[in-house]
């Protein structure tokens, strides 16, 4: 296993230790600790309307979504921010924006399918979310 899969094992652990160790519990542990992950990356305003969200989708009552949210989303949100410290870019945005040595960019490898009839004004078709004509119908 990779060093990236053991820190997120790692960081997964207390869900995991939870789980009856079947198959079904240890996916939805990887996939909470997944979610939960996701969570202390994003923004608090943005953070507060995803975990509305989540609480629709899971169709919980205001107090059972409150237990979980106490016993599971904020341990685990605060487990991350520990575990993964220099992750954050809280504060460190603007010094990253001002200095552009420090700034990086990512970038998509994808590879279109080759289909000819493809209108240049369409969606791409390696799903880059761009329009073909600024993709890879460029010239």
């Amino acid at each position: 296993m990779g060093a990236i899969a053991e820190a997120f094992v790692a960081y997964a652990q207390p869900l995991i230790d939870e789980t009856d160790g079947s198959e079904e519990q240890m996916r939805n542990a990887f996939a909470v600790s997944q979610f939960c992950y996701n969570l202390a990356l994003i923004p608090e305003e943005i953070r507060e309307v995803t975990i509305g969200e989540l609480k629709i989708s899971l169709k919980m009552g205001d107090e059972e979504f409150a237990e979980f949210r106490r016993s599971v989303i904020t341990p685990m949100i605060q487990r991350q921010h520990t575990m993964f410290a220099k992750t954050h870019r809280h504060g460190s945005a603007d010094v990253a924006n001002s200095d552009p040595r420090r700034r990086t960019r990512l970038t998509v490898v994808t590879t279109a399918k080759e289909n000819p009839r493809t209108d240049r004004y369409e969606a791409c078709s390696c799903n880059s979310g761009l329009k073909y004509k600024f993709c890879c119908g460029k010239k």
